[in-house]
């Protein structure tokens, strides 16, 4: 198998290499006349706050290699201290922000929220790499503007427009795309077709195939899947009215078959064999923009629906008795209006306001067909939830003072049979401010209160009948998050126009009437299915006793001249009960937590024409208190080396090859599920990709 994988490497090497050798060998003469093209980029950014404030601590990624050969999130957003992602396949991909997973986020693709759980974090964030331009990490929750539902923070994920890939003046374009990972035998071949057909319309058609076999740890052991095949498709529609109106469309699937674990976060094998799933999520969405030369008036406004589901055919699997259908939906729209008011407060001395004003609207509903295990009996539930929210943020800058107070209200209705549909009205604050000490040095600090009503539990969870416990007296998740650091940008100091930027933080982030999930049966204690106290045989969602307590800081820099960059950064967070000490833990037996994570970012451009870069990443040692026996998780040490080539020859050519993991450790990342260690002390984990060879082409024309 190894030989077979270095001879597939070695061919597609070969053609990369002879395609950059025939470009070289084009009319030196034409090449200087030709323009620089525009290549979708990925743009990564960590956003501890709203937009415009200090409090961003911004690293900005543009053209970062290793999210253009992405086929895991992992691979780009780690990047951004204080978030982590498990899984190691495309279906159990979780994001973690300084601890807290996706269901403790706000999760967007183009505006459309990402909302319910389905099956042991399996399908939760579905989407390719390959159809993004931007992902937008808010580390932390500084904002009323982020709804309900971000008590982590959030992340936004951007597909790529038409006006991201036209040059100026063109009217139709396509872009190739073809790439290869040799530990799993991954072949990406993708085509994005976009034009401007009209002056003010926009089109943009893409469609991506992903096909790979199961990858091997750093040991040459099979990792959780055996083979896939990824679909993705995008389209979309833009116009612009008159001068200030603009309108668009778009609709873009992730579809992911293979075979899988029965439960994609466990390890697998015996009690969760591979089987053959199905995971696809469909976005549909409307986006109007309004904005006239009034200050005044910035109107910004989205309607979606977003639906992922999970699908298993029995006469597919030819195993009765696991097949199932389960989806989550969501339907949703929001408007927002963004205000600038110039106002003089006393003789000689004025400051500016940005309104923010907006209001959210979205339902979120599951749904579950399934057969009981063994028999012909059917199973079946459904639930929803409801929000709204209005929120008004004030933006006031005076001087080298700024202030940003905030307040929202949220109406929330609960799922049936979770809390008996009970209804939460809700109202939070925040205040951010932030002063400049010293030219381009600020101090800054905020407080946020927060809000969370109760989840749906995981689709296959719904029931209305026997079994469920229905807590109507379950209290909403409430807290608040606090932060403060300093950030400052010094010039000129080694040569002309360089930068280093230096950023610290230290947050803690409160949470009280922490939800969690009971189940029962397979040696689990259960609810009472009349009072819901431990100890009976029902499922239900309860409580927490205790209050919980994220520490944490986050320090950063980024050094950058003109054709070198290097970034350092360094995270810690830890999470304790105010009673026990325990972590906070998704389930039994099982840590949230990460060891400190230490990262290096190096980018070197010899030339106009190529780039290399090197990444490192060491996560230290830990062992979390889950309450129960300690389980240690593994420090690891990753480094990943890459190169790009893009000769003048060929407008719109781009070679790229990298090697990740170079020195095979064998590991599993933190933020994946790490369970009990067996009977024979072997710990059962997730564990992550051996070496892997990437190389890609692109063409753009």
């Amino acid at each position: 198998m190894r030989e077979v994988k270095l001879a597939n490497q070695l061919t597609v090497l070969s053609m990369g290499v002879a395609a950059v050798l025939w470009s070289q060998a084009a009319s030196a003469a034409t090449a200087e006349n030709l323009p620089n093209t525009t290549l979708q980029t990925i743009t990564v950014t960590a956003n501890s706050s709203v937009r415009d404030n200090v409090q961003e601590g911004s690293v900005y990624i543009d053209d970062y290699t290793p999210a253009a050969q992405a086929s895991h999130l992992s691979d780009f957003l780690e990047v951004v201290p204080g978030v982590s992602v498990g899984g190691t396949s495309s279906v159990n991909q979780r994001i973690r922000v300084r601890g807290l997973d996706d269901t403790n986020l706000k999760v967007t693709i183009d505006g459309a929220r990402q909302e319910g759980a389905l099956f042991y974090h399996m399908g939760d964030v579905t989407i390719d790499p390959d159809l993004l331009k931007q992902a937008e990490v808010a580390v932390g929750n500084n904002s009323v503007t982020l709804g309900n539902d971000a008590i982590g923070g959030a992340v936004a994920f951007e597909t790529v427009d038409a006006a991201d890939l036209l040059k100026p003046g063109q009217k139709i374009g396509a872009k190739l795309h073809a790439g290869y990972g040799s530990n799993n035998d991954e072949l990406l071949t993708s085509a994005t077709v976009y034009g401007a057909p009209a002056e003010n319309v926009d089109l943009l058609a893409y469609y991506g195939k992903r096909d790979a076999e199961a990858g091997e740890d750093g040991e040459g052991r099979k990792i959780q899947t055996e083979d896939s095949e990824g679909e993705n498709i995008l389209l979309k529609a833009g116009a612009h009215i008159a001068n200030d109106h603009r309108v668009g469309a778009s609709f873009s699937r992730t579809e992911n078959k293979g075979k899988f674990p029965l439960r994609p976060d466990f390890p697998a094998g015996g009690w969760n064999p591979i089987i053959p799933q199905e995971v696809k999520r469909d976005t549909y969405a409307l986006d109007y923009t309004y904005n006239p030369s009034n200050r005044l008036i910035d109107v910004d406004t989205n309607v979606y629906q977003s639906k992922t589901q999970i699908l298993r055919d029995s006469d597919y699997l030819k195993n009765p008795g696991f097949e199932f259908d389960a989806q989550v939906k969501t339907t949703g729209a929001k408007v927002q209006n963004t205000s600038v008011i110039d106002s003089s407060i006393i003789d000689g001395i004025t400051g500016t306001h940005k309104l923010i004003a907006g209001i959210e609207h979205y339902k979120k509903e599951s749904d579950y067909n399934s057969v009981q295990r063994g028999t012909t009996i059917p199973v079946n539930g459904t639930d929803d939830a409801k929000n709204t929210s209005v929120y008004l943020e004030d933006q006031w800058q005076v001087g080298k003072l700024t202030l940003t107070p905030g307040v929202r209200y949220d109406r929330y209705e609960s799922p049936e049979f979770v809390s008996g549909g009970k209804t939460y009205d809700n109202v939070v604050g925040a205040l951010a401010a932030s002063y400049e000490i010293a030219p381009r040095t600020q101090v800054f600090a905020s407080y946020t209160e927060l809000f969370n009503g109760p989840d749906l539990s995981q689709a296959i969870f719904n029931s209305n009948g026997a079994g469920t416990y229905v807590n109507s007296d379950l209290k909403a998740e409430e807290g608040a998050n606090a932060e403060v650091g300093i950030t400052t940008t010094l010039r000129d100091l080694t040569i002309a126009d360089d930068a280093l930027q230096l950023s610290a933080k230290y947050f803690e982030t409160d949470i009280e009437n922490y939800i969690e999930f009971v189940r029962a049966g397979d040696g689990r204690v259960g609810l009472d299915c009349t009072t819901g106290q431990l100890n009976g045989s029902c499922q239900g969602v309860i409580n927490k006793d205790e209050d919980y307590k994220i520490k944490g800081v986050e320090l950063a820099a980024d050094y950058r001249t003109n054709n070198f960059s290097m970034g350092l950064s360094y995270e810690r967070a830890r999470s304790e009960g105010e009673d026990t000490g325990y972590s906070i833990s998704s389930v039994s037996g099982s840590s949230s937590e990460s060891g400190d994570k230490y990262m290096v970012n190096l980018g070197y451009a010899p030339t106009d024409t190529t780039e290399l870069g090197w990444r490192s990443t060491y996560v230290a040692s830990l062992t979390p208190n889950t309450g129960g026996d300690d389980i240690k998780k593994p420090n690891y040490d990753v480094h990943d080396i890459f190169m790009s080539y893009s000769p003048k020859q060929v407008e719109g050519l781009k070679a790229t090859v990298g090697v990740y993991n170079l020195f095979d450790e064998t590991y599993a990342s933190h933020a994946s599920r790490i369970v009990k260690p067996r009977e024979d002390g072997a710990l059962r984990t997730d564990f992550e990709m051996g070496r892997n060879i990437k190389t890609s082409l692109t063409y753009q024309f």
